[in-house]
């Protein structure tokens, strides 16, 4: 496929589309990472299950893309990146994250405790045995 953005799924039901962008594999979908990631702004999505699980075997090429996330203003959204990207992420790789984590850890935002950020940091450090 020449236009690699034509694998981008059209809707939260796309499931032949995120299978068709799993199938691609990556390096074949990278121009389409940053866009891949908002799927998963929501779990409830079915094809997030799809997603994040490739997203999240992609390792280091994902960094400027979850950083993107970690850096914006919506909390589910970073809650969701926390969970299902950083946790499959090879320590080397998650590495970068460790100072936004132990922030969100040690020194939420009250709107980032709210949607308890504070704890799925806290749950990645752990899980890397940074706590």
């Amino acid at each position: 496929m020449d236009d690699i953005s034509g694998l981008l799924p059209r809707s939260k039901n796309d499931i032949d589309g995120a299978r068709a962008v799993v199938q691609a594999g990556y390096p074949a979908v990278a121009p389409i990472l940053g866009e891949l990631t908002v799927w998963l702004k929501d779990y409830n999505w079915p094809i997030a299950h799809l997603i994040a699980p490739f997203l999240s075997s992609i390792g280091t090429p994902m960094v400027s893309h979850i950083w993107h996330v970690l850096k914006s203003d919506d909390h589910v959204w970073k809650y969701w990146i926390i969970e299902l990207l950083l946790l499959g992420l090879p320590q080397d790789t998650a590495l970068e994250f460790r100072p936004e984590l132990e922030r969100l850890c040690y020194t939420p935002s009250d709107a980032e405790r709210r949607e308890e950020l504070d704890q799925q940091a806290r749950q990645v450090l752990a899980h890397f045995g940074w706590v």
